[in-house]
């Protein structure tokens, strides 16, 4: 019997107002958005609650009211239109919020929230872009330039504002003080069409008579390398360049600019040579005092000249700027056994080490980044051509502190070469950099592995959202591969809110999108374009369809939606008349751990049923999106040409029985998951299959970058959940889990991309952070945990928790648009106990694993029901137990593995197969049968085993 618990009653008050936002602004300060919607959410201790008005009211920057909507009759708080007249250039409001309940008066006003929109129009901009006058080697990396210019003030500034972005990398300074705290901006876009610019408030820096404003630049993505092999430079553009626009309010209400002209001056200083793959060289005895500040002779300094751009090409940004997010200290310091000093950070990491050294002036202190150590020596040969290291020449004196500007690395330990002396921990720290997203979403389990596998999914998109979401951040490549957003953008947007971040992605993948809707594979493009292939270029129809899902952001689909129809007539073409894209390279269900480490792409899987699974799925979202944005004749085209590829891919890939080409797990995965089966004996023997094959795998990962993200959801759908658990508590490689065992602390690329033996894999190709094999941690919120969006935004939301694998108790909880959603269970005392936070102005369907359901609306809920312990139902494993009641206890079967394989490596493959291939009464016993001493093996085994479950 089920028994609903009431919760005692919260103490917050009535009704609160909080987070009001502009658009998917933090900061809602130099926004590109002259009509940007609102969104709030509100706090409540009224249990059921629902909005039934909203009032918005507008006050200018003098506090006049500019308008007032008066009770507005909607439920709506997430995305509400701009209810005035649109904003102007440089125009500063206040707006705030009051909400009436279905019952009772309103609520307070909100806090006010200040709206600064920035410059709209190419006539806005005054400035120019300049560049140093100057000849370069543009062949490889040059010393970073120094631009100037000083200016008066006169008394009575009432504000200033520093509009600022660079052909290259730039950071500002303004009388010798830094202007804001981002760093490698204005980041990397498609710049041909899209160049961010960026937004200060400077009025604090400023002073009367005379200023000076200047800039550092650095190559960055613009000019530095990009690509494989070294890479190519100045794939944008030979000529590093600024355009500043800096405008001063008086009291009085005249304005005056500071702009980037041919009046600037030019020098280079200590940056040496600054690239993102190879690193920073900078000497400290070249640094210039004072060139930042009034009063400084520029007069041995270079001119600068004009470039001219499209000024129509600049935008506001839509998401948040990469920054210095965290500091890490060394958990370590060691020698190499070659003499080398290795400092550990104890986690993979995206960013540089800031340093404090002592000594003579000339000595140069060196620092090579790697992610892992292999035989006790850095790792760098997973990195190929990038050399990633940092070098810092003192000038002697005090002790000096420094870090670079215009370099990232992605690694865990650094090895010191240089040092006066020997480093200690207090030396150097690891500063962890990348953009400054908002954390949204948290799980936790029984299982300390799994929780380990969901930490190092978060630190692997951390270390890959650096301006874009990259593949990965340490090696010569570093580029927004689309198939790994495109399985992995359902994670991103639980943990973090990555809304403004992916929609300005896609605004770089519909620019650079080929006139015939080919998608490149890597956005932004790097020339020459890579091919246009299934999982990677539906990018462009799936990862608008998460975000319009997860933060019910109807615009994306609305700005997308010429990207997402192109990319769908694209595939059509290439598929002619047979709807089956089975021509044309493709990545296939990458990484698959059965392709050899030379062929990443030769999986068991066939090409044309990934591709076309993929067409399928592709064309449907698109068919939905025409409904949701009204368009009624292309939804039905759609749907109708999803259901032809659908029974074009029945025709042409499934048997009568349900049996898929390829017989692989992907190929299942991808049938039930797409609904590419005809009916439920298709299904039902599809399922079966999948089943099988999972099991004949040993419950080993025998899928790539196609198959993974769907494999637990395809099991679950079909009730096999027990598989998927599994399937996740496998610790033997190829599993999740098996990284964490070896000590990871991010996802890799590879299954294996550290042997057992702690050698790295000797593929070409291979990354220690790569977050794409992470997707899993989707199916973890989703289906361990249970907390899914059931309409977009999660308005209403499903809770349905599953239990399995011996897991205790798990929790997850997601700030959705509309507030804070958890939930949590735990076994005990032979009972399940759920409890719920529904956010106000939401509900939820809960489905208990106890069975019984329940819709609710907002507010705490708790349930208890009786339920036995999973780990009591485990029978014990003895040496007469069977491969499905070993590979139930995941401990135990590690330590059976690697019992034999100590015992006897070479026979450890045949006893897998005995043990799992399904002979009636094949037992551990039976099959160590023909291993050589075998009877002490046995005993080896018995012990063991009674050991660990004693």
């Amino acid at each position: 019997m089920t028994v609903y618990l009431h919760p005692e009653t919260p103490t917050l008050p009535v009704l609160h107002i909080r987070d009001l936002r502009a658009e998917h602004h933090r900061e809602a300060f130099g926004i590109g958005e002259a009509a940007p919607r609102l969104s709030w959410r509100t706090e409540t201790g009224l249990p059921n609650w629902r909005q039934r008005a909203y009032a918005i009211e507008a006050f200018g920057a003098d506090g006049r009211l500019l308008g007032e909507t008066g009770r507005v009759e909607s439920g709506e708080s997430v995305f509400v239109p701009w209810p005035f007249r649109p904003l102007t250039s440089r125009e500063r409001v206040q707006v705030r919020v009051q909400v009436w309940g279905e019952e009772g008066g309103p609520s307070g006003w909100s806090d006010p929230l200040g709206i600064e929109v920035g410059l709209l129009t190419p006539d806005d901009w005054s400035a120019a872009f300049v560049s140093p006058d100057w000849e370069e080697d543009t062949g490889q990396a040059q010393p970073s330039p120094l631009l100037r210019r000083e200016f008066d003030v006169r008394p009575g500034v009432a504000s200033a504002r520093l509009y600022v972005t660079a052909l290259g990398v730039y950071e500002a300074q303004l009388n010798g003080e830094r202007v804001g705290d981002y760093v490698l901006a204005p980041g990397w876009t498609s710049y041909d069409h899209r160049l961010r610019y960026q937004t200060f408030d400077v009025t604090g820096l400023l002073h009367g008579g005379r200023n000076a404003l200047g800039a550092l630049l650095g190559d960055g993505w613009y000019r530095g390398q990009l690509g494989f092999g070294g890479g190519r430079r100045n794939l944008y553009g030979e000529h590093l360049a600024l355009l500043a626009q800096l405008e001063i309010t008086y009291t009085d209400g005249t304005v005056e600019r500071v702009v980037t002209d041919e009046t600037w001056r030019a020098s280079t200083g200590p940056i040496l040579a600054a690239d993102l793959y190879d690193g920073e060289t900078y000497d400290a005895r070249l640094e210039v005092t004072g060139w930042a500040t009034a009063g400084f002779d520029d007069s041995g300094w270079t001119p600068v000249r004009r470039i001219e751009r499209d000024l129509a090409t600049l935008v506001a940004p839509d998401g948040p700027p990469v920054r210095r997010i965290e500091t890490l200290r060394p958990v370590g310091i060691t020698t190499s056994p070659s003499g080398k000093t290795l400092v550990d950070f104890g986690q993979n990491l995206v960013g540089w080490v800031r340093l404090t050294v002592r000594g003579e002036a000339g000595q140069t202190v060196t620092l090579r980044h790697a992610e892992v150590l292999e035989h006790g020596e850095l790792g760098t040969r997973p990195l190929r051509t990038a050399q990633a290291t940092d070098r810092y020449t003192l000038k002697g004196g005090a002790p000096e502190t420094w870090e670079p500007r215009f370099t990232f690395h992605g690694f865990r330990y650094a090895e010191v070469g240089g040092w006066p002396g020997k480093p200690g921990l207090d030396d150097l720290e690891a500063v962890v950099v990348h953009s400054d997203l908002e954390r949204t979403g948290w799980f936790e389990c029984s299982d300390p592995l799994v929780n380990k596998l969901h930490q190092n999914v978060v630190w692997g998109m951390r270390g890959n959202f650096l301006d874009i979401p990259s593949d990965c951040p340490q090696r010569d490549e570093r580029l927004g591969w689309t198939g790994d957003i495109q399985v992995f953008a359902p994670t991103a947007s639980f943990l973090y809110d990555v809304n403004g971040f992916l929609s300005s992605w896609l605004g770089d993948l519909a620019a650079d999108q080929e006139p015939n809707g080919a998608v490149p594979a890597v956005i932004p493009v790097v020339p020459p374009a890579t091919v246009a292939a299934a999982v990677w270029g539906d990018a462009a129809t799936l990862v608008p369809w998460v975000l319009y899902g997860r933060y019910g952001d109807r615009d994306v689909l609305e700005r997308q939606w010429d990207s997402m129809r192109a990319w769908v007539e694209y595939i059509r073409g290439r598929a002619g008349e047979s709807l089956l894209w089975d021509q044309d390279f493709q990545f296939g269900d990458w990484l698959d751990p059965t392709a050899p480490p030379t062929n990443p792409a030769a999986g068991r899987t066939l090409p044309g049923v990934v591709a076309t699974a993929y067409f399928a799925r592709s064309a449907e979202v698109l068919g939905l999106t025409a409904r949701v944005l009204g368009r009624h004749e292309a939804a039905q085209r759609y749907l109708a040409l999803a259901d032809e590829v659908r029974a074009a891919f029945a025709r042409e890939y499934v048997t009568p029985s349900g049996r898929v080409l390829s017989d692989s797990g992907t190929s299942y995965a991808l049938a039930l998951e797409f609904a590419l089966l005809r009916d439920e004996g298709q299904r039902g023997h599809a399922a079966r299959r999948l089943r099988a094959l999972v099991r004949e795998n040993g419950y080993h990962i025998a899928t790539g970058f196609a198959g993974t993200p769907l494999i637990c959801d395809a099991l679950t759908h079909v009730g096999e959940t027990d598989a998927a658990y599994r399937l996740l508590m496998q610790r033997e490689c190829p599993s999740w889990l098996y990284p964490v065992t070896m000590g990871a602390t991010t996802i890799w690329e590879r299954w294996d991309s550290m042997l057992p033996d702690g050698s790295i894999n000797p593929g070409e190709m291979t990354s220690f952070n790569h977050y794409a094999l992470g997707a899993v941690a989707d199916w973890l919120h989703r289906t361990v945990a249970g907390l899914a969006p059931a309409e977009p935004g999660y308005r209403r939301m499903t809770i349905q928790p599953i239990p399995g694998g011996g897991l205790t108790f798990a929790s997850a909880r997601h700030v959705t648009p509309y507030g804070e959603a958890s939930v949590a269970w735990v076994i005990r005392d032979g009972q399940i106990e759920v409890r719920i936070v529904v956010p106000p102005n939401t509900r939820a369907e809960v489905i208990l694993p106890g069975g019984g359901t329940h819709e609710v609306g907002s507010g705490e809920h708790r349930w208890a029901s009786p339920y036995a312990n999973p780990n009591a139902a485990r029978p014990p494993v003895t040496l007469d137990s069977d491969f499905d009641t070993l590979s139930g206890h995941p401990e135990a079967y590690a330590v059976v593995t690697g019992l034999v394989r100590e015992h006897s490596a070479d026979h450890l493959d045949g006893f897998r197969r005995s043990l799992q291939g399904g002979t009636a009464g094949a037992s551990l016993r039976t099959a160590v049968w023909g291993i050589p001493h075998r009877e002490e093996l046995l005993r080896k085994l018995e012990g063991a085993l009674r050991a660990l479950q004693a």
